[in-house]
């Protein structure tokens, strides 16, 4: 309880003013902080990436992202890309309306969308797009310049990472930042984390993935990590289907510790976890002795100060 009250505390600490970039040169701003289920007040999944006063990168864009995405003071114009795990709604449901909300801006350079490519009845980035936006049958066929850049509209360039093979593949790439793109275990959901190198640190997101996900493991054992975050869906003990999907909490420990990660934030929040939140830190602690906080919907990590 004692170690929860910190938590609690410390993203209070870090939580910025609605309209304020996150403190710190490189920073994590968490705009959801909860799943698909709407049974609290949390949006579901999306975070940015704060360099040096400007959101970079949008990881996710679940239900209620949109909002937060606002309450941020993060611009579209300033994206060098968006990243989506996988193609669940409540990873994706906003994207839309966040786009909507950049074609105001004056940016008309394009815009890079990096997902996993199709399997299991899945689409994958491009057709993801397509069925939003294809001139003739996308459900906002009206925004067709999305794919093509006409009508004033930033272009989005697909980046397809297959996930059926061991294989990390970088998919951005500039004079400060660097996004590997990481295969994970979804159940059969092609999915994926990233690892986000900037300023001198190094950034995991590692997306919903369950216990199976070995390669990501093995990737990132090599060195350390600054932050991973965590996605904290299933409480501990809890087995049978879930836990092909996501990490229990003490899997979560185990993670972070193969991976030497110096902070570990829990996201992608649910009920049936947080009503079992001792248990869950108690077997976090178990391979995990690193500082552990729970984040709320704009809660900011400043990673490089």
């Amino acid at each position: 309880m004692l170690r929860h009250l910190a938590a609690c505390l410390a993203a209070l600490v870090f939580a910025g003013p609605a309209g304020a970039s996150c403190p710190g040169a490189v920073s994590v701003e968490v705009l959801g902080s909860g799943g698909p289920i709407a049974d609290d007040e949390r949006a579901s999944a999306g975070y940015l990436v704060w360099i040096d006063g400007r959101a970079r990168l949008l990881i996710e864009a679940g239900g209620g992202v949109f909002q937060r995405f606002g309450a941020s003071g993060a611009k579209v114009g300033d994206l060098d890309a968006i990243l989506v795990g996988h193609f669940h709604v409540d990873h994706t449901n906003d994207l839309p309306a966040i786009l909507k909300s950049g074609s105001f801006e004056p940016r008309r350079a394009p815009l890079s969308f990096v997902g996993a490519a199709s399997g299991s009845g899945y689409p994958g980035a491009k057709d993801f797009l397509s069925a939003l936006y294809d001139p003739k049958t996308g459900a906002f066929r009206y925004q067709s310049g999305f794919l093509d850049g006409s009508g004033d509209l930033p272009r989005l360039d697909p980046v397809e990472v297959k996930t059926t093979r061991n294989e990390a593949v970088v998919v951005l790439e500039n004079d400060d930042l660097k996004v590997t793109a990481i295969p994970v275990v979804h159940g059969p959901v092609p999915a994926l984390g990233f690892l986000v190198e900037t300023g001198g640190a190094r950034i995991v997101f590692g997306g919903d993935q369950g216990s199976e996900s070995k390669f990501f493991e093995r990737f990132l054992a090599d060195g350390t990590v600054d932050l991973l975050i965590a996605h904290h869906a299933i409480p501990q003990a809890e087995g049978g289907e879930p836990n092909l999907l996501h990490r229990s909490p003490r899997q979560i420990g185990e993670l972070a510790a193969a991976i030497g990660a110096k902070h570990l934030v829990l996201s992608h929040n649910m009920q049936r976890a947080l009503v079992k939140l001792d248990a869950g830190l108690a077997a976090i602690g178990e391979n995990y002795d690193g500082p552990v906080e729970v984040a709320d919907d704009l809660s900011c990590y400043a990673v490089v100060e």
